[in-house]
């Protein structure tokens, strides 16, 4: 039998990951900040990469090659540190590639094409002079092909278009902007870094709303709270394929509340118009960008990946406002999905193999033994009976009907935890780390996000859906959305019955669920169907705030253990409960009262 090709893939910025292929397969893959815990973490990967050749029971030598996005950073020395002491060997052959390319190429090699283009959007990629796929100055806008070697490092990208034909990318148009340190308490809403670029532009909104970084997401599900016309100026110019930045607006956004974000509620309205204002000037900006791609080099399947790729709400326009026919977009489209284009580049580039077909799945994460679940419980449950003063106690049993059991608890408006096999990759729970609900109950979207997650109210709920019964609730153009990366409205006559998954405008994220990829969830879902008629769960992810999404079963258990909020705990096949035992139901204190 011939020895099997392994490569590694490795994504050294924020949001790091890394991933590990097998004969042109994704066989594990996770991202930093499930291992160290801490949000958006990443740089060094040697916790990462050991989690990977661990899963799969290999060691370095096993490995044909590694590739990794590039290290060279000369504007923010700091970042380039972080990445040093790192546990790859020497002889281990090295690739190193750009960001933009890393983020096509996971694009390519994860969807169900083999002739496409593909968009990378982004608020800051590689400098111009590491970009490696840049062979002929054309593809770049004039004023950029006249900056000099030794400016070069200055301008880094933010929007590509690529060609994927003949099992071969070929870069159409790059765009660069000059890399810029705003200062944020004169210009409080500038953008992060750059002069030019929709993600930027976003990001640095965000950071004005919230007073904290990575917050865009946050600025999505604020903006349908806000009023459509409080805000009229354009954040962009547009011309010959390229947007720019205005600026002539900024002076009219000077409340800055840094260091003050209890402020954020006494202004939520001004803020929520603001989101409101930035989302409206981002879609029409990314429309702009994909519709002049087209008009460069047609192509009737487009994929899409990079940062701005993860705004649901634009996602959706783009199925109506384009000119593009069959749309793939990247579910782990931030950088943490670099590490699966870098294993990628190493298989149809490098190595010259053909693609293998993807099964769309992203659940990647090493699946946890029964056994040592088990034991850890076992370990809790001794611990919390031999304290003297704790006033809960923890109950555990196995069982062969755990998905009927969980369904009848939904259906009750019990919320759970679920926890299954291995994790899913990228920003979003799809079922096997996710915390449920039924979304009849209207009471509890505030009930999660205060008692269960410590965020904000605004913050909505996604429905997961099973696949053949989407377009029962919702009216979408799209046929699935297995990574809740779109957004579409709520039909009418279902937006009272399930209105914990509908959004202040009646949107809703979805999340279809296929029963060839999610089993488990899907069979969970349909037996809640069964009972109530309904095929949707409320589904969010299994984490607090600003938590990564639990990794491992120690987390999941410890959480429900410190949440004390979450009625029960579907752990594989085992039924978790906490019961406090200084809590007389009112059965049994009728009884005393009689007596």
């Amino acid at each position: 039998m011939a020895k099997p090709i392994y490569i590694l893939g490795t994504g050294l910025s924020h949001d790091g990951s890394a991933c590990l292929m097998k004969n042109g397969k994704i066989v594990v893959a996770i991202e930093k900040e499930r291992l160290t815990r801490k949000k958006h973490d990443g740089f060094n990967d040697n916790l990462a990469i050991q989690y990977c050749l661990d899963s799969e029971g290999i060691t370095f030598k096993d490995l044909e090659l590694i590739v990794e996005k590039n290290t060279f950073n000369k504007l923010k020395p700091q970042e380039v540190k972080k990445r040093s002491n790192r546990i790859i060997p020497k002889e281990i052959p090295l690739i190193t590639i750009s960001h933009h390319l890393a983020h096509a190429y996971s694009a390519v090699g994860t969807s169900p094409y083999n002739e496409m283009g593909v968009i990378v959007l982004d608020g800051q990629g590689c400098s111009l002079d590491n970009c490696i796929e840049i062979n002929n100055n054309k593809i770049l806008p004039k004023e950029i092909q006249t900056i000099s070697k030794q400016e070069q490092y200055k301008y880094w990208e933010h929007s590509s278009y690529y060609n994927y034909n003949g099992g071969k990318l070929t870069p159409i148009f790059k765009d660069f902007s000059k890399f810029n340190a705003w200062d944020r308490e004169q210009n409080p809403i500038a953008p992060m870094d750059m002069i030019n670029g929709i993600g930027e532009f976003y990001s640095g909104v965000g950071d004005y709303v919230f007073d904290d970084h990575f917050c865009e997401g946050k600025l999505m599900g604020l903006a349908p709270y806000g009023r459509p016309n409080r805000f009229t100026f354009k954040a962009f110019d547009y011309k010959e394929n390229r947007i720019f930045n205005r600026y002539d607006w900024i002076k009219h956004f000077d409340k800055s509340l840094r260091g003050k974000y209890e402020c954020f509620h006494q202004y939520f309205q001004y803020y929520a118009d603001i989101a409101c204002w930035a989302q409206k000037e981002i879609e029409e900006a990314i429309i702009y960008t994909f519709n002049s791609y087209y008009d460069l080099l047609p192509n009737k399947n487009i994929g899409y990946a990079g940062g701005v790729a993860l705004n649901a709400v634009v996602n959706e326009k783009l199925l109506k406002s384009t000119k593009y026919e069959n749309f793939y977009f990247q579910p782990a489209a931030g950088d943490n999905g670099l590490a699966i284009g870098c294993c990628y580049y190493g298989w149809l580039e490098i190595l010259k193999k053909e693609k293998v077909i993807h099964n769309s799945s992203t659940y990647f994460g090493k699946i946890y033994s029964d056994k040592k679940i088990e034991s850890y419980l076992e370990k809790l449950k001794v611990e919390y009976e031999n304290k003297v003063y704790n006033e809960f106690e923890i109950s555990f049993y196995k069982s062969n009907t755990y998905i009927e059991e969980a369904a009848e608890m939904l259906a009750e408006g019990k919320v759970i935890g679920w926890f299954q096999d291995g994790s899913e990759f990228g920003p979003r729970a799809l079922g096997h780390r996710s915390i449920l609900a039924d979304p009849r109950r209207k009471d509890i979207r505030n009930y999660i996000n205060r008692k269960i997650k410590s965020r904000e109210d605004f913050r909505p709920f996604a429905p997961s859906v099973i696949l053949e019964d989407l377009q029962k609730y919702f009216d979408c153009d799209f046929e699935e959305s297995p990574y809740m990366i779109l957004i579409t409205q709520t039909k009418e006559e279902w937006k009272d019955k399930i209105p914990a998954v509908v959004h202040k405008d009646g949107s809703a994220r979805i999340h279809t669920v296929d029963k060839k990829i999610a089993p488990k969830y899907y069979s969970l879902i349909n037996e809640f169907k069964k009972i109530t008629g309904i095929s949707v769960l409320l589904n969010t992810s299994f984490n607090d705030r600003g938590m990564p999404i639990v990794e491992t079963y120690e987390e999941a258990i410890d959480f429900f253990l410190k949440v004390k909020k979450i009625d029960a705990l579907i752990i594989h096949n085992f039924v978790v409960k906490l019961k406090n035992k200084n809590k007389v139901c009112e059965k049994d204190l009728l009884a005393a009262m009689i007596e």
